[in-house]
C-alpha cells in the first residue's frame, strides 16, 4: 500500500496592517481661526461710534445737551428732564453748565428783533448763583416801560414775549424782579418806588404767561425799589430802573448756598 502523504495544515491569512490615525495640528488657520471675528466686531463697534458722533454733530442743541446730561449723571438725569422716556430732548431742565448755552441761544433770537443793534447794550445776561439773569436796563427816556408807568412799551412787549416763548419750552422755574433808581416817585400819593417796581414785575409776569410761559413756571415776583442798584455808585442812573428775569437751575443742580454766595458771577455772552 502506498504510503499516504502527510497533509499540510491550510495557510492562515495574514493579519491586516495596523490602522494609523493621523491627527493634523492646524497651522495658520487653526491658530487664528477666530481672530477675524474679533477684528470684525471691533470694526463694527468703531463704525457705530463714528455714526453716533456724526449724528450728534448734526443734531440740534437740545439733543446734544440731553446726551451730555446723561453722561454727566446717568443715574439721576432721567428724573430731571421733562421727557426722559420719549428721548426727544424737549422740556429739558437746565443745570449750571447749560446756562451759558441758553444765553447764546437767547441772544440769537433777540438779534432778530427790530432795531436790536440800537438797544443791545441795554440787555445784560449773567450766570449767577440763582441761574441765568436776563436784565432789561432802562434808558433815560424809557425803553422797555413807559416812564413812571407799570405798562411795558411796544418794544418791551416784543422782547418779553420773545423771552416767554423760549423759556416756556423749559421746565426751569422763573423769577421776575422789578427795580427802580433812587429818585423818589412823584405824582401820586401813597405810591412810590416799591409799588412801581412790584407792579412792573407783575405786569411782565402777566404778559410772559400770556405769551408762552407755563402757568406754574413763575415761582416768585419781586419788587426791590432802589435797594439793589445796578450801578451802586450812581443811584440815580437810568439803568438802575430795570426788569430782571432769572431762569433758575434745575432742582439739585446748584451748589451749596454758602459756596454760591462767595463765588464770583460768571458773565454770559454779551449781545453783539
Amino acid at each position: 500500500m502506498a504510503q499516504e502523504e502527510e497533509q499540510q495544515p491550510a495557510a492562515q491569512p495574514a493579519p491586516p496592517p495596523p490602522v494609523v490615525i493621523v491627527k493634523k495640528v492646524g497651522g495658520h488657520g487653526g491658530h487664528h481661526g477666530g481672530a477675524w471675528k474679533v477684528a470684525y466686531a471691533d470694526f463694527v463697534t468703531a463704525m457705530m461710534a463714528l455714526f453716533i458722533v456724526l449724528w450728534l454733530l448734526n443734531s440740534n442743541q437740545k439733543v446734544q445737551e440731553a446726551v451730555a446730561g446723561y453722561f454727566k449723571d446717568p443715574k439721576g438725569y432721567g428724573k430731571e428732564v421733562g421727557s426722559a422716556q420719549g428721548g426727544s430732548g424737549e422740556n429739558m431742565a437746565l443745570a449750571r453748565d447749560d446756562m451759558a448755552g441758553l444765553g447764546e441761544k437767547l441772544q440769537k433770537v433777540m438779534e432778530q428783533l427790530p432795531e436790536f443793534q440800537k438797544v443791545k447794550d441795554q440787555i445784560q445776561m449773567t450766570v449767577t448763583g440763582e441761574g441765568l439773569r436776563v436784565e432789561l436796563l432802562e434808558t433815560e427816556a424809557g425803553l422797555f416801560f413807559e416812564s413812571g408807568s407799570p405798562q411795558p412799551s411796544k418794544y418791551g412787549q416784543q422782547l418779553l414775549a420773545m423771552l416767554a416763548r423760549e423759556l416756556g419750552k423749559l421746565p426751569n422755574n422763573v423769577l421776575i424782579e422789578g427795580h427802580t433808581d433812587a429818585r423818589p416817585f412823584l405824582g401820586r400819593d401813597s405810591y412810590g418806588n416799591w409799588e412801581l417796581s412790584t407792579e412792573r414785575a407783575n405786569s411782565a409776569r402777566r404778559l410772559m404767561q400770556k405769551e408762552g410761559l407755563q402757568p406754574n413756571q413763575v415761582v416768585q415776583v419781586r419788587g426791590f425799589a432802589d435797594q439793589r442798584l445796578f450801578k451802586a455808585g450812581e443811584p440815580n442812573h437810568a439803568s438802575n430802573r430795570r426788569i430782571s428775569v432769572i431762569i433758575q437751575y434745575r432742582t439739585g443742580a446748584a451748589k451749596d448756598a454758602a459756596t454760591e454766595k462767595s463765588a464770583e458771577p460768571k458773565a454770559a455772552p454779551k449781545p453783539h
